[in-house]
């Protein structure tokens, strides 16, 4: 049995990768080996692109539509007017997984919390410590010296380093925090129902109605418990200061957000995220031993619940910070290290097929659904951009030199017929740029006029942009685990250069 579970295991690992590479070979042989079926296969494929691209589009600016509708409501306002006498027993928990991050990160995360239009009285909060980072105990005990009273309860955990069975994860860290927190309700004797927990990124700065809304759609929504909460993720907290590549890069990370918010059966839980601590505690947690525990927790659920789980888009922003170094080429090795580790999250389908063989609850047809979607998403991710952006012009380069249409009216073609497609998709380009503004932050005093006219002109990058952090990191992702080369968590440094330190003797 144990034998049978590992091969199947390293099949469903080596699945992506498999079909990703082979879809990539596919085009290159057939570009030399059968000029003409590659010609067809490339104009199909960017037909395809462009109508895919059309309809992700449109689903961005609904989405963009109702997040400007929805982001600055009431919400705390409108949970009073609810007749619902669960608003009063509720408490809100929040946990802080901590790595590295110094106060400059940490201070302004607990400030929005402070800041959010909702009773302190009914927030809980966890920094969630590594006790293996040398300075963690002091910087626990500057915060707890500012902020010990400022909610209904405020703790600093200390993750152990050495727990059989886990890895140094994310997961691992926030798991230790919440059953430490289990703790504290119980000698409380509040009741897990009544508390809604919500795992936030460390720099994570919520809007000032996050938990209203948060508990609005909690309490209006179907069966609450059976439910993940997830707002938008934007990267403001430092992108006037961010090169303009790792501005674009964020940016397009936003906008998938939103369309994915349009497509519930694919819409799993990212990065910060909320659910009710009862769900948490009935499926054991965020996994401890896994590098995606954000969206692994969604599947743990799914799985707990036999399918009958699911998660709830909130059209309010969360703000996190733009990822990059000390210059260019290190911001590129940052960016593209992160990327990898967001693209590992195809780690998700050898656990779900295999928990899906399991699971005799769950329909046949569901199953292969789910299994497509998630197939669909990192395939999509690993191949489109290599083959729009290096395969499909290789044969048009080397066309005339090597002769590889031979006269055929389809060589002629190839180049005009691509060249009109690309240029259809570059009016979405332009509708990319123009929403983008509406995500800034007001522009600090100390920067000149120029650096608006860089959040302009850096789109003229995204073509480069996408080529390079497009498709590689995923194709990396998925070629280490057909491999075997697990990846381990890397931690993405936080730069608030231009920010100052705070002041907590205040």
């Amino acid at each position: 049995m144990k034998d049978d579970f590992h091969l199947s295991k390293r099949a469903f690992e080596i699945a992506p990768a498999f079909i990703s590479w082979s879809i990539l070979l596919i085009f290159v042989l057939f570009s030399f080996l059968r000029p003409k079926v590659y010609a067809l296969l490339i104009i199909s494929f960017d037909i395809f692109w462009v109508i895919r691209v059309g309809y992700l589009t449109s689903l961005l600016a609904i989405a963009h539509r109702r997040l400007n509708k929805e982001k600055n409501k009431n919400w705390w306002n409108l949970c009073i007017r609810l007749s619902d006498t669960r608003r009063e027993k509720m408490s809100q928990a929040i946990i802080f997984p901590v790595y590295k991050e110094g106060l400059d990160v940490l201070v302004p995360s607990l400030e929005a919390l402070k800041n959010t239009n909702y009773p302190k009285e009914k927030m809980i909060v966890v920094l969630a410590f590594e006790d293996r980072v040398k300075d963690s105990r002091e910087k626990a005990k500057a915060l707890e010296s500012r902020y010990k009273d400022c909610f209904l309860i405020y703790l600093s955990t200390f993750h152990p380093e050495t727990i059989p069975g886990e890895a140094r994860t994310k997961g691992a860290n926030a798991t230790w925090a919440a059953k430490i927190l289990k703790g504290f309700l119980d000698r409380r004797d509040i009741r897990y129902e009544d508390v809604i927990v919500s795992c936030f990124d460390a720099d994570t700065c919520v809007e000032k109605e996050y938990f209203g809304c948060l508990l609005y759609h909690f309490l209006t929504t179907d069966k609450p418990f059976q439910c993940s909460y997830q707002p938008i993720p934007v990267y403001n907290n430092n992108i006037w200061y961010a090169p303009s590549f790792a501005r674009i890069i964020e940016i397009t990370a936003s906008y998938c957000q939103l369309i994915d918010s349009m497509r519930l059966e694919k819409f799993v839980t990212f990065s910060s995220h909320s659910m009710s601590f009862k769900t948490l505690i009935d499926v054991d947690y965020w996994p401890v031993d896994k590098v995606s525990d954000d969206s692994l927790i969604y599947w743990k659920a799914y799985l707990y619940f036999n399918g009958d789980y699911r998660v709830v888009p909130m059209y309010i922003t969360v703000s996190m910070d733009v990822a990059y170094g000390k210059n260019s080429l290190q911001t590129l090795v940052i960016q593209y290290k992160q990327k990898r580790r967001w693209a590992w999250g195809i780690e998700v389908f050898p656990f779900v097929m295999l928990s899906f063989r399991e699971n005799k609850f769950i329909p046949l047809g569901i199953k292969i659904r789910k299994a497509f979607h998630i197939l669909d998403s990192h395939i999509s991710w690993a191949t489109w951009a290599i083959i729009l952006a290096m395969i499909s012009p290789l044969a048009i380069i080397l066309s005339s030199p090597l002769n590889l249409f031979k006269g055929a009216v389809i060589g002629f073609n190839l180049p005009r017929i691509t060249g009109v497609l690309f240029n259809l998709t570059n009016i979405t380009v332009l509708l990319w740029m123009a929403l983008s503004f509406t995500f800034l932050p007001p522009k600090p005093k100390e920067l000149k006029f120029r650096a608006r006219i860089k959040i302009v002109t850096q789109w003229l990058l995204a073509p480069i942009i996408m080529t390079i952090i497009g498709s590689t990191p995923a194709l990396d992702a998925q070629t280490r685990l057909a491999l075997g080369r697990y990846m381990e968590f890397s931690y993405t440094e936080k730069n608030r250069k231009a920010l100052e330190k705070p002041e907590l003797s205040k």
